[in-house]
């Protein structure tokens, strides 16, 4: 079980309707199940006086991410659409978010994003705003284990944050069968703890 204080951050990853609903555009099977103890989380973090992060998937209507650029991904959470707007029933409230992909990059981690056409790679504002607020270890779920959440637990790990995973509040695209399971274990292998 995930433990917070004020030196905890806990992190929502992508909890938005193309991924947590089942009419979405890149539905993660399963994924509106997470959304209870995902607001769990949220309620134990806050009363503990944890920062609560959200990351969310914010892209233009024309990137290469997508297929129709030359990507691989249908088009998904366009700024401004029902299907990038955090999942209905997910508790949001006054917390912070953190938008990444908004400038046609990758927006697979929290932390980072990647040009898709050179590969230059370039820092969101997550790490400034944990550092800022005193934060020392991380507290991640969300969608999707095998793409977002694994990438922002590698970054985190990279950059030095004890990082816990909680396991019953991410699902997996599992674009290959077993892509969830290996993405768990490139985690554990980077020293996240999985809860």
């Amino acid at each position: 079980m995930a433990t917070y204080d004020d030196r905890t951050a806990l992190l929502v990853v992508d909890v938005q309707n193309d991924f947590a609903d089942p009419r979405g555009s890149l539905y993660v099977d399963g994924g509106e199940e997470i959304v209870p103890t995902v607001n769990a989380e949220v309620e134990k973090a806050a009363a503990s006086g944890a920062l609560v992060v959200y990351t969310q998937d914010w892209h233009p209507e024309h990137t290469p991410h997508f297929q129709r650029d030359g990507g691989i991904w249908p088009v998904h959470c366009v700024e401004d659409t029902q299907g990038a707007e955090f999942h209905p029933n997910l508790l949001v409230a006054d917390h912070e978010i953190v938008r990444k992909g908004h400038d046609g990059r990758d927006g697979y981690s929290g932390f980072s994003v990647r040009d898709p056409l050179s590969g230059e790679r370039g820092d969101t504002v997550l790490h400034e705003m944990l550092s800022a607020a005193g934060v020392e270890r991380l507290v991640i779920c969300g969608l999707a284990t095998d793409y977002c959440v694994v990438e922002t637990v590698l970054d985190a790990r990279m950059l030095g944050y004890p990082v816990e995973v909680i396991t019953d509040a991410v699902r997996a695209v599992d674009l290959q069968p077993g892509d969830g399971a290996a993405a768990l274990t490139r985690m554990r292998d980077a020293g996240a703890e999985l809860v």
